[in-house]
């Protein structure tokens, strides 16, 4: 139940931590990895995932360690399991078993910190383009940023590091067949808002309000100063560090 303490034989409930497409090439699988807090897990169960309020029948569990598989017929609470094709489950999702609704907390993340611009070099290969950066969205490789919630053709890419980028462009070629540039651009900071905040901020010239895949808001400034003058002539704006998936 929301706001309760759950204790370990309480029923089934589990936490998707991270989410892997492409671990096996041949298939073009998806993994999400949960991590089980209460309860045993059986292979074929069926549980709710807490989010859509929908059925997930949890048919295919693997342990994972790097290439290796196996499957699982039983899990109990610390164990991370691996399940396959779950193109439904997002990063942070629970999943319980039919009766009281679980929720856990939302997993933190600090704002990005990196920013450059994405573009598509071989416009032939547009929808695998898209089709891969909404794949890194949503395992949370890192964040897809569009003006336009619905398409923009060069997104921008926000991250923590550098690295984050090298792995988006090779992922890019080597799983989806796409060729892209990327392209430097001003921002320094950015700091999640809300609908009220976002509609303040438009309304000035010191930060631009773009949209993650996943609904949030990305209010994003090109110095540290202009967040603090923001921030001082509009304290009501929601204006923070912090993330939650």
């Amino acid at each position: 139940v929301p706001g309760a303490e759950r204790t370990l034989d309480s029923p089934f409930a589990a936490q998707v931590f991270k989410v892997q497409a492409n671990m096996d090439p041949r298939h073009r699988d998806r993994v999400a990895f949960l991590r089980i807090w209460s309860g045993r897990f059986e292979r074929g169960m069926r549980a709710v995932n807490a989010r859509t309020g929908k059925p997930f029948t949890i048919a295919h569990a693997h342990e994972v360690f790097g290439d290796e598989r196996a499957v699982l017929d039983e899990a109990f609470p610390g164990d991370v399991i691996g399940v396959v094709n779950a193109g439904d489950l997002r990063v942070g999702d629970t999943l319980h078993a039919d009766g009281a609704p679980v929720e856990f907390p939302p997993i933190p993340t600090l704002a990005p910190e990196r920013f450059v611009r994405i573009r598509n070099r071989d416009t032939s290969r547009h929808k695998q383009f898209h089709r891969g950066l909404e794949q890194l969205a949503q395992e949370g490789v890192m964040h897809v940023l569009r003006r336009d919630p619905v398409a923009d053709p060069t997104p921008v890419l926000a991250g923590i590091g550098a690295l984050q980028f090298e792995v988006a462009v090779e992922r890019l070629r080597t799983e989806f067949g796409c060729t892209v540039g990327l392209d430097p651009t001003p921002y320094k900071v950015a700091r999640r808002t809300d609908d009220a905040g976002a509609e303040v901020l438009r309304g000035t010239s010191n930060a631009e309000v773009l949209h993650s895949a996943d609904g949030t808001k990305l209010a994003l400034f090109t110095s540290e100063f202009l967040l603090a003058l923001v921030e001082r002539n509009h304290p009501d704006v929601t204006l923070d560090r912090m993330l939650q998936r």
